[in-house]
């Protein structure tokens, strides 16, 4: 794929014309519209700009970095500058994560046109690049970057300079010993090819060497019961394990003969390491692996805060971009905060604050167009109403005229009002959402006023929903969590964060899933752990925004409280032994010559006796290969509700650790043994190939040896 993209670069038509570069104006606001050079880059990897053409000196964005490419009519910014702009001369670039989008508009159609397609061109082909494909685009940027002199040759100085690049600081006697082992043809400087045996003596997994030859009789392979024992012994593959021994030589085995022998190679079994096989996420997982058939208030449900919000909720802007981000996360619950707005149209915003307001029905087609782009499984519309009864009936209006056959606003067929639909059901119903407010829509979510449990008990149905702020859920949780439990088994809440967090932060949501809350909603807009947790969670069951609560969290008489957890089982032992990382990023790009020195700290998220965290030593400037080899020992009273987030973070010893990485699970969708990481940026984008190496088991008790 990677030479396909250098073959494009010389005969596409749309790519010539983008190296050459096109002016065009930048959009960022109404009033914030400026002139500049956009030019893809040789690599056709990374565009710049500037504001000319000869002085284009800044990387605007990477190509792997954006996720797709908008038209100008589907542009929230474009679409009210039409009278400035035409709209066919205009396209949005959509980056992963949180990052901003980056609206343009071309001189003309064509031009416009020549850059969506050059860059989705571009976006598909690098999206279908497997891991060797990256690696080798990967080399040959650094190869190009390093290359000062642009002779396709480095020099062992230029070789220097490439190792700052790529986040190591090394004795310059052993990198010059590396460098002329790979100078095959003794001419001081390194090709293309001597580079790549050059990169591949700089990144070599002595730990994985030492873990193989441990396995194998020769130290030259496994043979297919070598193997099995492997599987058996170290990553708890113990059904099947001589089919899947099988199956895994077939896809990673480098060599016909070594297949056809039914053996594994030293480097069949590092690729089988760092393939999804061989990653800490078990891939059975993925996909809906889960019962969807169960009530609504069975599942954990992906909820968003003030959903509408791109900042905080003092004076943030408000935009329909919020929705579109939130349900690209898997959201299954939005929220929208309806007022009276000019002309008799609603309006969205956060009442009596400095945000921006955008129109109710913009909301609307919004989630028309995107609600079940990323999950099939009911949306959930909490509308928060402020408005005068007759924008209320406006309201009302737009609802069924824009979201149409999608609103579920009568009962389903066969279904009694005092049971609670299942997501597979309504699911059945192809594409529905469900709005708990206004109420000739109202069907099976009913907004009720929390009195006491025992008055929800004897006073409310299965369909009404009560919301609590995130301090009302804490103390309920402390003072009576069983009955927050039970209450969780019949009847579904919503959890929202204090009015107090002005900033947009968020609160743990695990201390509210411990009790069961299915909509424990979050800003969606602020990244940090607390999110790190939440898209751990919702990770798994394909992404559906819907999870299956522990069976001890869906029967209304459970005895459970986390704050009084009784295990069924002893308690069990959760080893960590954080042993390696690979090719970790800088935490500042803009400063060649400053290398991390990383350390790894491994969070435990459950009931709170489970709530605990430990950290490796720092490893002193190197962030291509750093070896830790730490081993930590965490007591888990509950693992069916605890969350492993490991987070990688830069030492400093004059200020706060600088993050450099993270990757959270739920320990029950976790695969033992020997096993990669593969980690994720603040916004939970991928920053392959940066991962750590680890192992993991369960042990009943602390009479242990390391592995």
């Amino acid at each position: 794929m990677a030479s396909q993209i250098q073959k494009l670069l010389t005969t596409n038509q749309d790519l010539l014309l983008m190296q050459k570069g096109t002016m065009m104006r930048k959009v960022r606001t109404k009033s914030w519209k400026k002139l500049r050079y956009f030019r893809l880059q040789d690599d056709g990897m990374t565009v710049w700009h500037g504001r000319h053409l000869e002085s284009i000196s800044k990387p605007t964005f990477s190509i792997s970095d954006v996720e797709r490419i908008r038209k100008g009519q589907d542009s929230e910014l474009l679409r009210y500058l039409v009278e400035e702009f035409p709209l066919e001369q205009g396209f949005t670039i959509v980056f992963n994560g949180r990052r901003p989008n980056l609206d343009l508009v071309a001189n003309s159609v064509e031009e416009a046109q020549t850059w969506m397609r050059g860059l989705q061109l571009l976006v598909d082909l690098v999206a279908r690049m497997n891991y060797q494909e990256q690696l080798d685009q990967m080399l040959r940027e650094w190869f190009q970057q390093a290359d000062r002199n642009q002779d396709s040759r480095m020099s062992f100085r230029e070789a220097q300079r490439l190792l700052l690049l790529m986040n190591v600081e090394m004795d310059e006697e052993y990198a010059f010993s590396l460098f002329q082992e790979a100078d095959v043809s003794q001419s001081n400087t390194l090709d293309s090819e001597e580079f790549v045996q050059f990169y591949k003596a700089l990144t070599k997994r002595t730990e994985i060497e030492e873990l193989f030859e441990n396995f194998s009789s020769d130290k030259q392979k496994l043979t297919l019961l070598e193997f099995v024992d492997f599987l058996r012994e170290e990553q708890k593959e113990s059904d099947h394990s001589s089919d899947l021994a099988l199956k895994l030589i077939d896809r990673y085995e480098p060599s016909e003969n070594g297949r056809l022998l039914r053996v594994l190679s030293k480097d069949g079994f590092l690729s089988y390491l760092c393939s999804a096989d061989g990653n800490i996420f078990n891939p059975d997982c993925l996909p809906i692996y889960q019962d969807m058939t169960q009530p609504l208030s069975h599942y954990y449900i992906n909820s968003s805060h003030n959903t509408y919000l791109l900042g905080d909720q003092f004076c943030g802007q408000s935009s329909v971009e919020g929705y579109i981000r939130a349900l690209k996360r898997g959201c299954r619950c939005v929220e929208v905060d309806t007022w009276d707005g000019p002309d008799g149209e609603p309006v969205v915003y956060h009442g009596r604050t400095l945000t921006s307001r955008i129109l109710f029905k913009d909301v609307l087609a919004t989630l028309a167009q995107y609600a079940f782009q990323s999950s099939d499984y009911p949306l959930i519309l909490s509308l928060d109403n402020h408005c005068t009864w007759e924008q209320q009936k406006t309201m009302a209006h737009h609802l069924i005229a824009i979201l149409g056959e999608q609103l579920l606003s009568t009962t389903l067929e066969e279904q009694l009002i005092d049971i609670m639909p299942s997501p597979e059901f309504l699911l059945q119903s192809s594409t529905t959402i469900l709005c708990p407010d206004l109420s000739a829509l109202v069907v099976y979510l009913r907004t009720a006023p929390f009195c006491s449990f025992t008055h929800s008990k004897e006073n409310y149905h299965i369909y009404d929903i009560s919301s609590f702020s995130e301090s009302k859920a804490k103390n309920l949780i402390r003072e009576a969590g069983n009955e927050f439990v039970q209450h969780n088994a019949r009847q579904l809440c919503r959890v929202y964060p204090s009015g107090l967090r002005t900033d947009s932060s968020n609160y743990n949501p695990q201390e509210h899933w411990n009790v069961g809350c299915q909509m424990v909603a979050m800003n969606m807009q602020t990244a940090g752990s607390a999110m790190d947790i939440c898209d751990g969670l919702f990770r798994q069951n394909g992404g559906s925004g819907y999870v299956l609560k522990p069976e001890f969290l869906r029967d209304t008489q459970s005895s459970f409280n986390p704050m009084k957890p009784v295990s069924l089982y002893k308690a069990q032992i959760l080893v960590v032994q954080v042993i390696s990382g690979q090719r970790l990023p800088k935490v500042d790009k803009t400063k060649e010559t400053t290398v991390v020195d990383p350390l790894v700290r491994v969070e435990l998220y459950g009931v709170p006796e489970d709530t605990k965290q430990q950290e490796t030593s720092y490893v002193e400037n190197n962030g291509i290969n750093p070896y830790w080899g730490e081993t930590f020992y965490f007591q888990i009273q509950v693992p069916e509700l605890a969350m492993l987030r490991f987070v990688v973070k830069d030492y400093s010893r004059t200020s706060r650790n600088n993050f450099i990485g993270q990757y959270t699970l739920p320990w029950t969708c976790m695969k033992h043994g020997y096993r990669h990481v593969s980690l994720l940026s603040k916004d939970g984008t991928s920053l392959h190939p940066a991962s750590i190496f680890v192992y993991t088991c369960m042990q009943e008790d602390l009479d242990m040896d390391e592995p």
